[in-house]
């Protein structure tokens, strides 16, 4: 905390959750430290010579892993995306975690273990044959028989992985894709839509008719109503909504989640049954960037009207789809309009200019400001208008009276004439074209961008009818979601090749570095197998999980080849100094992978960080299974060692 303070890292739900996921890794290099300790008083050394024993045989390696484990974290803080800011803290709490967990295993751990620990009751003489009994349980007598059959039978350990990992990464393809879950927080956000065109004072009745209703549910708390205007910022992932007159945007709040859910499904009764000109919405507040609606498809293209038509058979086809409901557009319905056509030869002839027509229109019907009032610390503007019964009646409008240029007054109707049309009440562009955004809500159960992947293909028909210059692409969750992957995924290459340079420094070999380099994605294949069978989505913060098992898995089997050329130097034959570094070993690894499971056991119980915590549960238990079985037998096919 106090490191956080420095760096002006605030406690929120990223920086909390990352709190909760380092607290599982900074336990590794102490629970590493500590069995090393235990081990070397159980072969013999006294209190002294095991602390300095531990520190010599793995304080760099710890070092050497604890980097890893930070830099499988570094695409996060590196992500140009919205999401990549809204995550960084993940990187930097658990980054700055695992240094300073280091610094305390290798400096405090050893001082409270010289004075916490007590040698075994019967402690012989330190030696090769003392230290061999410490693994002479029938756990390890079992454990070395097992890896010593991985040895015998390496292709076959090798090949079964290698298809566990590609079956693996196929499995992702039935796991749910989201971008970020919904809040658990109680509020519901109630949007009512009216047709374009409406008045404000419309969209204030069928407003009061909502708060009626709120006022009498039990399942209500308190409720703030905005006609006209979106919610302010209350919340940071909120999405806000431009100033609208067809727009009334509700901030309900019951009594508990339970009751939020009642109400929703109250609510969404009511509009459905009692509200036949309003377009209602409830949604719950989401995690993340805000996405408008978790199904949208964008059409653009440079003329408005190819553009609409195109997206009215856009939104047929998301009809069509049984997951979706709600379906609209954000260009919404069209508005009825009073064109007028200037004769211009008229108007010359009459000395009436284009400029003096639009002044007089306005002040006709929208007013002009003549003066300014001054109301305390506000300035009112002082609007000469018609009567109101001229501006209602459009019948009034044509015999309105037009100053010429000779001082005389003409009817309006000798200068135009007055066409009533339809329009778009809004029009939206993107990259500079018209964009009709075609949206849509999706049944429980079911995750947007898995709607938006059915719905794609379908539209591949429309596509291929396309004029130059138009298009129909994915947006919403599928696009964003894209988008903060993209990101992610940009920063890959720059975090691989710092893993890479940190397993040279450490290993001092390029075949070893790459061989234990090919360990990292074992975690895909439990990952992959967690996701399914919890029926959790693999979703941005998720596949944070997946990129950070890397740098967990790599770790270990750092420690446990360092631990192999350890053996190898001290003149064991090759062949039992990879059975006895994977026995050796196996008790600090499954050690610092239950701490880590055992951490996201809280996590995995929550909307927003459940399918993360999942994917590193899974993917570190069959990781630390394969890093004592798969490494063995890759090690001994890489360097064709022999039983001797």
């Amino acid at each position: 905390f106090l490191f956080m303070d420095i760096f002006g890292i605030n406690l929120h739900k990223i920086s909390l959750g990352a709190l909760i996921i380092a607290l599982g890794l900074l336990v590794d290099d102490a629970i590493i430290a500590v069995e090393m300790m235990v081990r070397k008083m159980e072969e013999g050394h006294d209190r002294f010579a095991a602390a300095v024993a531990m520190y010599e045989t793995t304080a760099f390696p710890m070092l050497t892993g604890t980097l890893i484990t930070a830099a499988g974290f570094l695409p996060i803080a590196l992500a140009k995306s919205a999401a990549g800011e809204y995550t960084f803290s993940i990187f930097a709490v658990t980054s700055l975690a695992l240094v300073l967990s280091w610094f305390a295993a290798v400096i405090f751990t050893p001082f409270l273990g010289y004075w916490l620990l007590r040698p075994p009751a019967k402690q012989g003489a330190p030696g090769a044959e003392h230290e061999h009994g410490v693994f002479d349980t029938p756990f390890y007598r079992r454990l070395r028989g097992l890896i010593d059959f991985c040895l015998v039978h390496r292709w076959l350990v090798i090949v079964v992985t290698l298809g566990a990992l590609l079956v693996g990464v196929f499995a992702f393809r039935f796991i749910q894709q989201q971008f970020f879950p919904e809040s658990n927080r109680p509020e519901l956000m109630v949007d009512m839509w009216l047709p374009e065109g409406v008045t404000y004072a419309a969209t204030e009745a069928e407003s009061k008719k909502l708060e009626t209703w709120l006022s009498a549910q039990p399942e209500v708390a308190s409720y703030l109503n905005y006609v006209g205007i979106g919610s302010p910022r209350f919340y940071l992932p909120l999405d806000q909504q431009f100033n609208r007159n067809n727009l009334a945007q509700f901030v309900v709040t019951p009594h508990g989640v339970a009751e939020r859910d009642a109400l929703r499904a109250k609510l969404e009764a009511l509009f459905r049954d009692d509200f036949p000109d309003v377009r209602g919405r409830v949604r719950l507040l989401s995690n993340g960037p805000p996405v408008a609606y978790p199904v949208q498809f964008r059409v653009t293209g440079p003329d408005q009207h190819v553009v609409r038509a195109i997206a009215d058979r856009v939104t047929e086809v998301v009809q069509r789809n049984p997951n979706t409901f709600g379906v609209n557009d954000n260009w919404n319905n069209e508005v009825k309009v009073l064109r007028l056509n200037l004769d211009q030869d008229k108007a010359r002839a009459l000395g009436v200019s284009t400029q003096l027509l639009q002044q007089s229109a306005q002040m006709l019907l929208s007013g002009v400001p003549v003066g300014t009032l001054r109301e305390g610390d506000r300035l009112i503007d002082i609007v000469v208008r018609q009567p109101a019964s001229e501006r209602s009646a459009m019948t009034r409008l044509a015999e309105a009276s037009i100053p010429t240029a000779s001082g005389r007054y003409v009817p309006l109707s000798q200068l135009v004439s007055v066409q009533m049309t339809w329009e778009p009440g809004i029009l939206w562009r993107h990259n500079r074209d018209f964009a009709v955004t075609v949206q849509s809500e999706v049944r429980d159960g079911i995750q947007g961008p898995t709607v938006s992947a059915q719905i794609d293909p379908q539209l591949n028909a429309i596509r291929a009818e396309l004029p130059a210059g138009y298009a129909i692409t994915e947006a919403g969750a599928a696009e964003e979601s894209g988008t903060a992957q993209a990101s992610i995924t940009a920063n890959l290459p720059l975090m691989l090749f710092i893993v890479m340079t940190l397993l040279m420094l450490q290993l001092h070999s390029f075949a070893r570095s790459v061989m234990v380099y090919l360990t990292g994605p074992l975690g895909v294949i439990g990952a992959a197998l967690a996701l399914l069978l919890s029926g959790q989505p693999f979703g941005f913060v998720a596949q944070l999980g997946v990129i950070a098992l890397l740098g967990m898995i790599i770790r270990n089997s750092v420690i446990l080849v360092d631990q192999i050329e350890r053996n190898i130097a001290d003149g064991m034959p090759a062949w039992n100094a990879i059975v006895e570094s994977a026995v050796r070993r196996a008790r600090p690894i499954m050690l610092t992978a239950a701490a880590a499971v055992l951490a996201m056991i809280p996590l995995a119980r929550t909307g927003f960080w459940g399918p993360m915590a999942v994917s590193i549960m899974g993917g570190l238990i069959v990781a630390t299974v394969l890093t004592l079985l798969f490494l063995p037998a890759l090690y001994a096919a890489w360097f064709r060692i022999r039983r001797e």
